[in-house]
């Protein structure tokens, strides 16, 4: 099983980012996906999780109404949509996966992350 993330970077205030997520060696198209994100010194912040019939449920208050997720089967990827970022959205990004239709809370499977920061 492996997730590899991209799409991170350096974005201003305000600005946007879609990061992106492609899974392998697992059943893609019948397995959620969960997006987490931890920022320095700070414990790992769950934000949402995209079932496999593209239904999304976020997790995190702090992202609602800001961040989507999406996923196209065909490609194997989901993605997190950014809009509206703020300094505080600083974090190294993760999807993860049990491989399976349901959002656990301790994914056994990620991917190595994707830095994304916000200057003010």
């Amino acid at each position: 099983v492996q997730l590899v993330e991209s799409g991170g970077g350096l974005v201003q205030q305000g600005e946007s980012l879609r990061l992106s997520c492609v899974g392998s060696g697992f059943s893609f198209t019948y397995s959620a996906i969960r997006w987490f994100r931890q920022a320095p010194g700070k414990e790992r912040e769950g934000l949402s999780c995209i079932y496999i019939d593209e239904v999304s449920q976020f997790t995190a208050d702090s992202v609602k109404g800001r961040f989507t997720t999406s996923r196209d089967n065909a490609k194997n990827t989901a993605y997190l949509q950014m809009n509206n970022l703020q300094p505080d959205d600083t974090a190294i990004y993760y999807c993860a996966t049990d491989g399976w239709a349901h959002c656990g809370q301790s994914p056994k499977y990620w991917g190595q992350g994707t830095q994304v920061t916000v200057a003010s």
